[in-house]
């Protein structure tokens, strides 16, 4: 539907016609600095009296209908259609790499009614819009899900389990997973500890992949991060299970385009929220880099992963582990609101494990040294209550890097002779949590576990 305005004085006896959404219009509005004119995409408008647009830069703009001058129709969006005919062609000789798409921002595109981004790209959409990938592999996709990746928890961990293990059974060389940035990182772990916590290493590559910016978006990192994904899964070195290689993550390694690092997938975190470098590594270092810079993907192995490379063997696993869906594991933050009650009230539901984020080296307040502070009694008592009712309590660090030491400091050693465990791990938070929920579903021991390097995670190099 058209809506008109007849403009006030101050612009002119001229009528505007705003057109529906999904048309690319030329826009000229007033301001305070001048008059500017933009090309875009109507959308739905944000707010009323108000025509938005999406710009070519991604971006959305709202502007007051009373501030429009002119506005101009220059085409349609027109959403692509997938057909057989442009499919990707199989080429002998390349590896076959199987693509496995459970949503987020790489799949995701503009609604253009609301001008919000959705996961709506089928599997084939992605292969299409970088035929890039025909160079390097042979691919085909399976649609596992179209999920953000807030959603998931670890029933979808064991069906992306399942559906890799298929994908080595079909003969695939590597798989992708296509996944959500915010969890990406829980994932990637996951997998790793799934066919590698055993010390055996997956039959090919399985790299993990995002973007920070959606498909459509002008800055996008989303191509480079699947090309890149794709070749280290055809053509990266077979993971040895000793540097958290079962499971890469591959991403942009900064904010230029160019270049993307290979992360363990035990050792790295998501930590800015839009950035396009938002992954780095905790406690470890990128595996390698894929340099793209000429068009043509180029793989830069890190010196000291290579050396492992030569010198470690490590036998096949086709039948990778999975995870008890009905584990809980309770989590608090040590500081000024940890408090008995809440631990109290969890201890209620039954968890299995309860993991406490310390602070530096690994704290928690279970001390009154003036008298004055009782709370930090309590919560000494209430821990103490968990140890003896046989759950473990698992320390790690708010510092994100370096290792927890309880060593150190008297309140430490006083945690240790308290039972808690985590002492000594270089293990990331959220690779310890994934790592207790691997013990508890295979029937292991979690303090000898927590004290283990399973499969990369906790490399004693990488204490200091």
């Amino acid at each position: 539907m058209k809506r008109t305005l007849d403009e006030p004085p101050i612009l002119g006896s001229i009528m505007v016609e705003i057109p529906d959404v999904g048309h690319n219009v030329e826009i000229e509005v007033a301001s305070h600095n001048g008059n500017t004119t933009h090309v875009g995409m109507i959308l739905h408008p944000a707010a009323p009296n108000h025509v938005t647009v999406k710009l070519t830069n991604g971006y959305n703009a709202s502007y007051a209908l009373d501030e429009i001058i002119s506005l101009k129709v220059i085409g349609q969006h027109e959403e692509s259609v997938v057909t057989s005919e442009n499919k990707l062609p199989f080429k002998e000789g390349l590896p076959r790499v199987r693509i496995i798409h459970t949503g987020g921002t790489i799949a995701s595109k503009v609604d253009y009614k609301t001008g919000a981004v959705i996961a709506k790209f089928e599997p084939e959409d992605l292969v299409n819009q970088i035929p890039e990938l025909a160079n390097i592999a042979n691919i085909d996709a399976v649609k596992l899900g179209n999920m953000f990746s807030d959603d998931i928890r670890c029933q979808h961990w064991n069906k992306i389990i399942y559906a890799t293990k298929q994908a080595f059974d079909d003969d695939c060389d590597g798989v992708v997973i296509t996944h959500g940035t915010d969890t990406l990182h829980i994932t990637s772990a996951a997998m790793c500890f799934a066919w590698s916590g055993e010390g055996l290493a997956p039959p090919g590559r399985i790299a993990l992949v995002g973007s920070q910016r959606s498909s459509d978006r002008g800055s996008s990192d989303a191509a480079e991060n699947l090309i890149s994904a794709v070749y280290w899964a055809a053509c990266g070195p077979q993971p040895i299970a000793v540097r958290g290689d079962a499971a890469v993550v591959v991403m942009h390694s900064s904010s230029h385009d160019g270049t993307c690092s290979v992360q363990p997938g035990t050792g790295v975190r998501k930590l800015h929220s839009t950035r396009r470098d938002a992954f780095r590594n905790v406690n470890s270092q990128p595996l390698a880099y894929i340099n793209l810079e000429n068009q043509t993907p180029n793989m830069v192995i890190d010196s000291a992963y290579q050396a492992e490379l030569d010198n470690t063997t490590a036998a096949i696993s086709k039948t990778p582990r999975t995870y008890v869906e009905d584990v809980r594991i309770a989590q608090f933050v040590a500081g000024p609101y940890l408090h008995e009650e809440e631990i109290e009230a969890v201890i209620g539901n039954g968890p299995q494990a309860i993991v406490i984020h310390g602070t530096g080296l690994g704290h928690v307040p279970i001390d009154d040294p003036e008298k004055d502070a009782p709370e930090n009694t309590k919560v000494w008592r209430a821990l103490t209550r968990c140890v003896n009712r046989n759950i473990p309590v698992v320390i790690t660090s708010q510092c994100i890097n370096g290792p927890v030491d309880m060593n150190v400091y008297s309140k430490g050693r006083k945690q240790q002779e308290m039972g808690l465990l985590g002492h000594g791990s270089v293990t990331t938070p959220d690779s310890t949590l994934v790592k207790i929920h691997y013990a508890l579903s295979n029937n292991k021991d979690v303090a000898k576990a927590l004290s283990e390097n399973l499969c990369g995670e906790n490399i004693n190099s990488l204490r200091e």
